[in-house]
């Protein structure tokens, strides 16, 4: 069985200590790292690929649920935390789990193979070369090959591909969820480029075509991640 890589977040000293004392008793997880805060934890997840994340909620200067909100986590998600309150919110995020404190090794083994099953089936199904994006009454299918670049005009996206353009209401985080980051990503709040469709990079500048985008500090270090990986 393959092993699936993983990292803790968790500020309070007994309870890290309980999670990775669990996460060693279960055979197909390796892990990587553990973190006190969630500062380190994103930064070390922004040059590392994680299989998945155990990450607890109330933590100084940067929440766990502000983490998931700020940032592109492509990982599975299981939420440790003593609070009930945030359940609702954290599966409006997506998380694959929900862990209230003190939670038994039962419960976190019911997690962890629900997590198991769902990268099964990641490896299982191929990543289709397409997607289907909502635009006035209709769903539109566009090869994710033919997109060039996808920029924010107020509450729509328009998306510019080789063939045509589509306005849409979903947002760039319900956009970053349906198409690899590899092949386009985000590098300004209001822009996501194509990797494949630039042409140069020149300071804080992509052009494509005829359009010049800008790279915002935000996404800067993220962006020369992929793209010093495709070189």
């Amino acid at each position: 069985m393959n092993k699936h890589s993983c990292i803790i977040i968790e500020d309070e000293p007994l309870a890290l200590e309980r999670t990775k004392d669990f996460v060693l008793k279960i055979p197909f997880l390796n892990l990587l790292a553990t973190f006190d805060n969630a500062l380190e934890g994103l930064s070390f997840l922004k040059s590392n690929e994680v299989d998945l994340l155990f990450l607890d909620i109330n933590m100084d200067e940067l929440s766990g649920i502000e983490l998931l909100e700020s940032s592109n986590i492509s990982s599975q998600v299981i939420i440790t935390t003593a609070y009930q309150e945030y359940a609702l919110k954290g599966y409006e995020l997506n998380v694959t789990d929900y862990l209230l404190k003190p939670f038994t090794f039962n419960r976190f083994l019911q997690a962890v193979n629900k997590t198991h099953e769902n990268l099964q089936q990641n490896i299982a199904e191929p990543t289709p070369d397409y997607i289907f994006i909502k635009t006035e009454n209709r769903l539109d299918k566009i090869n994710l090959n033919d997109i060039i670049y996808i920029e924010g005009m107020r509450d729509y996206r328009r998306i510019h591909t080789v063939n045509k353009k589509i306005m849409t209401l979903q947002n760039f985080k319900d956009l970053e969820k349906i198409i690899p980051s590899n092949l386009v990503c985000r590098v300004h709040k209001s822009y996501m480029v194509s990797l494949p469709k630039i042409e140069s990079i020149e300071r804080s500048r992509i052009k494509i075509g005829d359009k010049l985008i800008p790279i915002s500090e935000t996404y800067r270090a993220s962006f020369f991640q992929k793209i010093n990986n495709v070189t």
